[in-house]
Parts: C-alpha cells; sequence; structure tokens
C-alpha cells in the first residue's frame, strides 16, 4: 500500500487503514458534491486500476469492518455517496471509479440498426456518447450534464428529455425512459455464500436480480455495464423566448392557438422549459428529429452550445456573488438579468436591455452584449443528437435543486405543468410580500415517458425497480413523466422551508391523476431548515408511491440489494434509514 496525500490536501487527519490491499494507491481526499452542500472531511480513497482490485478492497472492508463507497463525478445533490460532514475518523473507503476503470468498447452491431456498447462504470457520459456517436450510434433520453459517470447515471436513473412526437416511431435501441433501461447486461459486486467473500457476476436482463441492479442509488458497487444504443438522429434545437408563461403553462381547455408546453411536446417530442425566478417569459428548448440541415439553422460539431450559460459573465458573476453574500432580495433583479443574458445571446435582440432598469444596463453593459454577440445567435442549432442534448458544463454556475417526477397521463400532460406553475407562481409572491426571496435561480421542465423494458431488446427483460419512471402495472394509460425542478443558490434564506411547500403541495396531487416520486439525485424529504430529513417522506411517502400500483417495486429491490451485500459493506447509514 502506498499513502499518498495530494499536494492540495492539508495533513492527514487519521492513521491509514490497517491491513488495506498491498499496491493501490491510497490518499486522504475531501469529497465534495455539485453544489458544496455535502462536505466532507478528507477521507480515505483509493483508484483501483482494475475489477479485481476492486473485489480485493471490498473484501478487505468486510473483513475489517469498513465500508466502501463508490465515487464518480460527485455531480449529485443527494447524500447517496457520503453524508455531510463525515469525519475522517470515519471507517469507509471511496473507490474513485474515474481514475482508471473507463474503458469501453462496441460488442456488436445489430441487423435492426441498434448496437451494444461496453462500458466500465467511471467513464463519462460524454466520452461514452461521444464514442458511440463516431459509430453512429446515439441516446435519445441523454441527461444535459456531460461530466456523469456511467455508473453514477445509472444508479440514481439519470435521463433527459423525450417522448415519441405525434407520428413518431422511435428506431431500435431508442428509448424514452432512463439510461437505466437500455441496460443489456451488468457486473457487479456481489456476495457468495458458498465462496465467503464478494465476487463478481454478471447479471442479464432477464435475471430477476438485475431490476434491483438497474437503479440501486449506490446500494450496490456496478463496475461494468453493457448498453444498447440505436441509430443517431440528426436534431433541430430551436430556442423561444417570447412566450408568456401564463400561456405556456395555461390549463387544459386554453383557446385554440395557445402556444402550451404540450402543443410543443405532440410537436418535437423533446422540449425543456427554463422558467427565471421572477420572470414572466420562460426559455423554451424543443428538439425535432430533422436528418438534414435547414437553411436557417446554424450546424454544431460539439457539445455545450451555450457559452453565455456555461460561464456567467464577469459583472453577471459579480451579481450572483452579491447574492451569496447576503443580498438576497437582489433575486427579482438576477433572474431578469438571467432571462436578459439569454435572449440577447440567442436572439440578438437587445431591446429589452435598452429599455431595462438602470440596474440591468449596469449589469449588462456594452462590452457584455458585444462579447454575446461575437458568439454568434444560438436560437436555432442543427446537428448529431449528442450535440445538442449535452449543454451544462462544470463552469455552470453550481446551484441547488430539487426534483420530482409527476407520472401521469399524456393527456393529463398540461394539467401537471398548469397546477404546478400556478401553485409556485403564488407561493413565489407570497414569500415576496413578506420580503423573502428563496428563490434566485430558475424553475426546470422537462417530460420523459416511462421505462420499457423491450427498448432494451433482451427478451423477458425486467424494469428497474427503483426507476422513478417504473410504470404501474395498474395502469397502463400512465404513460408520461413530467419532471419539476427549482433551482437556487445554497444557504439561500427560506429555501429549505420553500422547497417543503412545493413538496408538500406535489405530495398532494398523489391520486388517481397523478403519481408523485422523488428524483433520486437531487432534493426531497424536507423539513424547514432541511433536506432529506423529514421522517413521513422518507419512510412513508417516498417507498409508498414505488409500491403505487402494485408488482414487483420497492419491497422486491430492498430484498434483494440486501441479499447481494448482506454484511452491508456497500452501504451507508442514510440508506440503511431510506431502503429499509
Amino acid at each position: 500500500m502506498r499513502a499518498l496525500e495530494r499536494p492540495a490536501a492539508a495533513a492527514a487527519a487519521s492513521a491509514p487503514p490497517p491491513g488495506f490491499p498491498a499496491g493501490l494507491d491510497l490518499f486522504q481526499r475531501v469529497y465534495e458534491n455539485w453544489a458544496g452542500e455535502i462536505r466532507t472531511d478528507q477521507l480515505w480513497t483509493c483508484a483501483p486500476r482494475s475489477p479485481q482490485e476492486v473485489i480485493d478492497v471490498v473484501n478487505w472492508a468486510y473483513g475489517a469492518g469498513w465500508t466502501v463507497r463508490a465515487q464518480g463525478m460527485r455531480h449529485g445533490w443527494a447524500p447517496l455517496t457520503v453524508a455531510d460532514g463525515t469525519p475522517a475518523a470515519a471507517d469507509v473507503v471511496l473507490l474513485d471509479t474515474t481514475a482508471h476503470l473507463t474503458a469501453m468498447s462496441l460488442e456488436g452491431q445489430a441487423a435492426d440498426g441498434s448496437a451494444a456498447v461496453r462500458v466500465q462504470a467511471g467513464a463519462s457520459l460524454e466520452a461514452v456518447l461521444a464514442f458511440a456517436g463516431a459509430a453512429g450510434y446515439g441516446v435519445t433520453s441523454a441527461p444535459a450534464p456531460g461530466d456523469l459517470s456511467v455508473g453514477g447515471a445509472l444508479a440514481i436513473g439519470a435521463h433527459g428529455t423525450a417522448v415519441p412526437a405525434a407520428g413518431e416511431s422511435p428506431s431500435p435501441g431508442q428509448g424514452h425512459g432512463s439510461l437505466s433501461n437500455l441496460v443489456t447486461e451488468l457486473t457487479a459486486v456481489v456476495w457468495d455464500g458458498a465462496a465467503g467473500r464478494y465476487v463478481l457476476r454478471t447479471v442479464g436482463r432477464a435475471e430477476a436480480d438485475c431490476g434491483a441492479l438497474l437503479t440501486h442509488l449506490g446500494r450496490a458497487l456496478v463496475i461494468e455495464t453493457v448498453l444498447r444504443v440505436g441509430a443517431d438522429s440528426n436534431l433541430r434545437c430551436r430556442s423561444y423566448l417570447d412566450i408568456p408563461a401564463a400561456e405556456l403553462f395555461a390549463a387544459p381547455g386554453a383557446p385554440a392557438g395557445t402556444r402550451t408546453l404540450a402543443g410543443f411536446v405532440d410537436a418535437t417530442g423533446r422540449v425543456e422549459a427554463i422558467w427565471f425566478a421572477f420572470t414572466d417569459r420562460p426559455w423554451l428548448k424543443t428538439w425535432a428529429v430533422t436528418p438534414n440541415r435547414p437553411p436557417a439553422a446554424r450546424a454544431v460539431t460539439g457539445p455545450y452550445n451555450y457559452p453565455f450559460s456555461d460561464s456567467l459573465p464577469e459583472p453577471v458573476a459579480r451579481l450572483a456573488g452579491s447574492l451569496v453574500s447576503g443580498a438576497w432580495a437582489s433575486a427579482p433583479l438576477f433572474g431578469q438579468v438571467q432571462y436578459l443574458l439569454a435572449k440577447v445571446a440567442l436572439t440578438g435582440d437587445i431591446t429589452d436591455v435598452l429599455l431595462s432598469g438602470t440596474l440591468v444596463r449596469d449589469v449588462l453593459t456594452g462590452d457584455v452584449l458585444t462579447h454575446l454577440l461575437a458568439d454568434g445567435l444560438r436560437s436555432d442549432l442543427w446537428g448529431a443528437s449528442r450535440n445538442l442534448l449535452e449543454y451544462v458544463r462544470p463552469t455552470t454556475l453550481r446551484e441547488t435543486a430539487n426534483g420530482y417526477a409527476v407520472l401521469v397521463r399524456r393527456a393529463d400532460l398540461q394539467w401537471a405543468v398548469s397546477q404546478f406553475a400556478d401553485f409556485y407562481r403564488t407561493l413565489l409572491a407570497q414569500y415576496a410580500a413578506r420580503g423573502e426571496y428563496p428563490v434566485n435561480g430558475q424553475v426546470e421542465i422537462r417530460v420523459t415517458g416511462l421505462e420499457d423494458p423491450a427498448v432494451c431488446g433482451v427478451p423477458g427483460a425486467v424494469p428497474p425497480l427503483l426507476s422513478a419512471l417504473r410504470p404501474r402495472p395498474d395502469r397502463p394509460d400512465v404513460d408520461t413523466a413530467v419532471w419539476f425542478d427549482i433551482l437556487s443558490l445554497p444557504a439561500t434564506p427560506a429555501l429549505h422551508r420553500f422547497y417543503r411547500d412545493i413538496e408538500q403541495f406535489l405530495l398532494s396531487l398523489d391520486g388517481d391523476r397523478a403519481t408523485v416520486r422523488v428524483e433520486w439525485s437531487k432534493g426531497w424529504a424536507y423539513t424547514d431548515s432541511a433536506a432529506w430529513s423529514d421522517p413521513g417522506v422518507l419512510t412513508q411517502a417516498v417507498p409508498a408511491s414505488q409500491r403505487a400500483g402494485g408488482g414487483p417495486g420497492w419491497d422486491e429491490a430492498v430484498a434483494v440489494l440486501d441479499r447481494l451485500d448482506p454484511h452491508r459493506v456497500l452501504s451507508s447509514a442514510f440508506l440503511d434509514a431510506l431502503l429499509r
């Protein structure tokens, strides 16, 4: 064993774990998640170079009474890896899969136009999509960030935004649920009772145990997977910033000609609405399958095509900094600036900036506008799917987020959106009337289909049992999920209370018309002061939402995960409390 200390780290806070397998680099490093809300002391961390080294570490931990937690890109919010404040003295070792476990290969190309990609858990989603894309393959429902590890994305059922457009027939290998639903087989660390040790086991998609491993929330350790991908499609991504929120999120039954979110979903199948706080016109993006470049569209050859969003101009970053420093009442100004920043960069229209107040013009200076316009207009883009579906990179403003999936019939999509929008708008105004500004980011709304195991192409395939998108066996008419996320800077006063109000409202929609499930990677189970803390949501609402409709689900998945790791080497106190 070589106990190393990274140059930027402080002095070691504890002795190296005794008897750690020889030959592995072992070092201490602080674990910090995307928004910085989860931050630990320096924890013992190693970067295994092979699956066998993973097994060596897990079996050492079993004998030593330690636990092992897999660490990917740390682009998540929930405490599924480790809890905030975990001390250096904790008996836990983190496995950094991203250093070496990144191999990928094209396993086979089928006559129907699909293919299989074998990939290790530490590879980034950006690298996998580029690898598949180079061979002419892609996925329909890709998450926006590229800096997700494959293992982490599958653990929480990562998703994009996609349902079939009206009249669209998906090609083989292309699904509209989560990435987990594309898995055809996986290799995981499991307990072997006969051998008295942990071993590697390859589990096929038709095996019952696979259902629990497809979306395991960090309660298992998957080191390799095979994903089915389909023939790639060129997409046209168009942005709209002129549709009032009252129109886009109108209640069902609006007059003919109303530009509703459901209407855009029917037309293109792929939409996202970004609604900046205290503004009345969201940024709507639509993606439409378009084989050939339209004359008006700008061709792109790489991802991350919104530089104004990836890296805020310095004056705007200063405004964000003033919020963090305590000027929370500047939230309405920040929302307006974010909207105008997007509008200028996408359309070149500076009219609203010129007509805005002095404070806005002080932030969006002539130099800023010149820089935005120099980047070129980006409201109409065209290219390979991965280049348009990936648009969040690590330089994006790091905000916290809550997250929920509302499962409905597609005919009720607009109803769900209008219910949320009306409550959100009213609640935000109520808080502002009391001088409270809990939201300084944006609402993000996406729409996906539910899991269809047939998409993976394996006869008898089982669904991901813990996926937020697992269908209800008793409601085959429920086929759509509307995802709601509200983003804000961490530590914003009254934010947790606001999130709790939103959560309780969404849970109140649960019934005959909607099934509400939490988005595992985001914030949920809010008290007035913290996330992942409300015992009623953790122990009652969350399991109940997964049990809704009957069929194999929560209880079966918990039982399988416990059987595959009976000694809880691959668990944590939070997961033990949740998965029971």
